[in-house]
């Protein structure tokens, strides 16, 4: 019972990052304009993110405008992309893997050892979508730091870390550490089951 709370656990919690993962996907605030060293407040704050970017006046209007050329995109955003669209599917296909493996589902397999398996699968995608995720926000984060801090850079053209990196990252935890008490839980269970088959034998001999 408690493996079977343990595993819900972990399977919430990933869940939870992997609705993170998505929001952080398509949330256009990857990077905001800085007002560092600005003497004058800007009445537009700009934002951009993975797919387009944004600029949001005092008014309250936001005008948004999609990238246009894939090809013109620097090699760290299309690098970004793929990794938060590679983390989205393989988070996806955790979620089904992972209510099939997990011992208080009635979905296919009713072995325990099998079931265990699965949910083992199902924990290592969770890690690997996870990883994919901490790898895109970090390395976007490092480049925004990078921009920020040299000296070449013109003052108005700076950006800070926006909103979107912070989830990211949350995400990213959530998502590890669910998939973490998924494969925990799954192989404790596999080591009591192999402890229990080799008692076996040698209690059938003590009664013979």
């Amino acid at each position: 019972m408690a493996n079977s709370g343990f595993q819900l656990l972990g399977y919430f919690l990933a869940l939870g990052g992997w609705i993170g993962i998505i929001s952080t996907t398509v949330l256009p605030q990857w990077k905001q304009s800085s007002y560092a060293g600005d003497a004058i407040i800007m009445a537009v704050g700009l934002y951009e993110g993975l797919w387009m970017s944004c600029a949001s006046q005092s008014t309250g209007q936001v005008q948004c405008k999609i990238f246009d050329s894939l090809l013109s995109l620097d090699v760290h955003i299309q690098t970004c992309r793929a990794l938060m669209v590679i983390s989205v599917l393989m988070g996806f296909m955790a979620i089904i893997v992972s209510v099939v493996g997990m011992k208080c589902t009635k979905v296919g397999d009713n072995n325990p050892s099998t079931k265990s398996k699965i949910a083992i699968s199902g924990g290592s995608l969770f890690l690997l979508s996870g990883l994919c995720t901490l790898v895109a926000v970090s390395w976007y984060a490092t480049q925004v730091s990078y921009h920020f801090f040299d000296p070449n850079t013109p003052i108005n053209a700076r950006y800070e870390f926006g909103p979107a990196l912070f989830i990211g990252w949350a995400a990213a935890i959530l998502m590890m550490l669910g998939g973490s008490f998924l494969c925990c839980s799954c192989v404790n269970e596999e080591r009591r089951g192999q402890l229990y088959r080799q008692s076996q034998p040698s209690t059938a001999r003590e009664y013979v």
